[in-house]
């Protein structure tokens, strides 16, 4: 128990600065000079506005001194330090913005490198990683790791490194002007004022791991929610859902209430110090200045000075803040990064040339989990252009074979063969281009319909995604709607019904035009009459195709070349379907069973 909670802060603390350096490639690119040449032109320029910004005070004393002598002369020495002071602040100023323009494009390109890089990882992850996370709580760490980039970057270059920068200029101009005793206070007050400022940070940082914990949780739970809308209103469970969102967002407000308080106590703490240091510091002046031994252009040249310092200072808590949370939320992404790739291209491995479409598995072991083996030594032959199905009961591995013929999994033990070339030894990208899929549910973006036609080749034409709804039987559909092709479908695809949906994603798949074609239970989900209507067009779509049929209701691939029996992850019996009705065996049982519900079905309506 205690290694778990161990292993949960490990998680939620990240490699602090290692972190930075990780992200340093991406800020520092070797092939682009222009973003290095930015980046120093921006550090030169923080340069050159520190410099002002430390000369101001000095001149704010001079003017305060000048007035402070009787004499005509003395008002023009006052009002050229006057409109020295204000040109340094406009140029201060105008500084810092140029700086700012110059920088954004630096950060803006490495964070859409980095936002790029983990999207294109998360698409090279495996499926199960898929299936075991919630895509809200994906979607919101890597929203918040990139959002952080940027604040971080800025921070670190134009609030951090200033600050140390102005801190060491502060110390030699007290040292040189006031002595050593103010030197020695403000080094005390700004240790003890950073110390505090940790110290209630990091109780703050956990508050903050707390509420991205939640705040994620809640939001998994409402994107869950919405995407089984249907599913809510079947089971009249709004009450019920609302009150498990509300449950996650009360969490939620109870660690915000916590980490907004702590917030006030920090800014409190803060205060104290600095404002002692304050006190302290023009105490000491107005006693020197008693003795004869200051002006009172010392006196606004210090105060000057501690409230420039106290500036980035009173700031230190929430640049320290974002960059520890930053630093979080961009460990949280890279961790997305480093989950290991299960499946991955073999080093060197060719291209998968097809020339005869044959489909082996040879002695095929699988299972999802190490303690749950799905298929046992599976072996069958699908021959080049040949009609070939598999059937069984649920649980039985048909859909596994699917997942593995895409290898979305390895094998435990056993090949897989297209072509006779192992599916392990070539590419994915290969692999995956060689076959075409019609699924029991065709989930579609939530785009056009000629975009989700065209989803199957970039560069499709129109006339191609017209010719491919005209084979898929859906063009007549597609003509009849107002805009045609460019009918939004809804999110998932739920403004079409099941039989549109798998027109259209039939009509992808012939757009692609793969040589060998999956059928996974293409039609389960749709009711008799449009099964038909859809049997008709997907056995038009698998000729001169190797076809593999995964089917639940027997009447759908009655007329396949083959048929392949499966029984907990073995294959059984294999054969025609008359062959295997002859034999008598668990396809004819299952068969019978079919036939009996469809008579009972027939006596209903009747």
């Amino acid at each position: 128990m205690e290694s778990g909670k161990q292993a949960k802060r490990n998680a939620a603390d990240p490699a602090d600065w290692a972190t930075i350096r990780r992200f340093l490639p991406y800020l520092w690119p070797k092939n682009r000079p222009d973003l290095r040449w930015r980046i120093a032109s921006a550090l030169l320029l923080v340069l050159v506005a520190k410099a002002i910004t430390l000369a101001l005070p000095l001149a704010y004393k001079r003017v305060v001194d000048t007035m402070a002598t009787q004499g005509d002369a003395q008002m023009w020495v006052a009002l050229a330090f006057v409109f020295a002071y204000a040109a340094g602040r406009f140029a201060g100023t105008a500084f810092d913005n140029v700086r700012n323009i110059i920088f954004e494009r630096v950060g803006q390109d490495a964070t859409r490198h980095l936002a790029e890089d983990v999207f294109g990882r998360l698409h090279r992850l495996s499926l199960r990683f898929h299936l075991s996370r919630r895509t809200g709580e994906v979607t919101k760490t890597i929203e918040r790791g990139t959002k952080s980039i940027d604040s971080m970057l800025y921070f670190l270059a134009f609030n951090i490194a200033p600050t140390i920068l102005e801190l060491i200029a502060i110390g030699v101009i007290f040292y040189t002007m006031f002595g050593l005793p103010l030197v020695i206070a403000t080094a005390a007050t700004v240790v003890a004022y950073i110390a505090v400022t940790r110290w209630i940070t990091e109780w703050r940082t956990k508050l903050r791991a707390e509420m991205n914990d939640l705040d994620g949780h809640a939001l998994s739970r409402a994107v869950d929610s919405l995407l089984n809308y249907e599913t809510v209103k079947y089971f009249n469970a709004e009450a019920r859902e609302q009150e498990r969102y509300g449950s996650s967002a009360r969490a939620y407000a109870e660690a915000a209430i916590k980490s907004e308080n702590s917030l006030g106590l920090l800014n409190v703490a803060q205060s104290l110090i600095t404002n002692l240091l304050m006190l302290g510091a023009m105490a000491f002046t107005v006693w020197q200045w008693s003795r004869g031994r200051l002006s009172v252009g010392d006196l606004v040249a210090i105060q000057t000075y501690l409230t420039q310092l106290f500036r980035p200072l009173d700031m230190l808590g929430w640049v320290y803040r974002t960059i520890r949370q930053g630093l979080i939320d961009m460990a949280q992404m890279f961790r997305l990064i480093d989950t290991p790739v299960e499946v991955r291209d073999a080093p060197g491995a060719p291209a998968l040339v097809v020339t005869q479409p044959t489909v082996v598995f040879d002695n095929v072991v699988f299972g999802y989990d190490p303690e749950r083996e799905i298929l046992h030594g599976l072996s069958f032959e699908v021959p080049a252009g040949a009609h070939v199905a598999i059937v069984g009961p649920s649980g039985a591995g048909k859909s596994t074979i699917g997942r593995l013929l895409f290898r979305f999994y390895d094998p435990w033990s056993g090949r897989i063969l297209i072509d006779g070339q192992d599916i392990r030894q070539v590419t994915q990208e290969s692999l995956r281009r060689t076959i075409g899929i019609v699924p029991q549910d065709s989930v579609l973006f939530n785009e056009t319909i000629g975009y989700n036609i065209g989803y199957a080749r970039s560069d499709a034409t129109a006339e191609e995604i017209e010719a491919a709804a005209r084979d898929a039987s859906i063009l007549p559909f597609v003509q009849r709607l107002p805009q045609g092709f460019a009918t939004e479908v809804g999110e998932r695809g739920l403004k079409l019904s099941g039989g549109e949906k798998q027109r259209v994603a039939i009509a992808r798949t012939l757009l692609k035009n793969p040589p060998i074609l999956l059928l996974d239970e293409a039609t389960s989900a749709l009711d008799t009459r449009t099964e038909q209507d859809i049997l008709g067009t997907l056995h038009r779509v698998s000729e001169n195709r190797t076809t593999l049929a995964i089917a639940h209701r027997l009447s759908t691939i009655a007329d396949a070349d083959r048929i392949f029996v499966l029984d907990a992850g073995r294959l059984v019996e294999s054969g025609s379907h008359a062959d295997l009705l002859r034999h008598d065996g668990l396809y004819a049982e299952m068969w019978q069973r079919q036939a009996h519900e469809r008579d009972l079905l027939d006596e209903a309506a009747e």
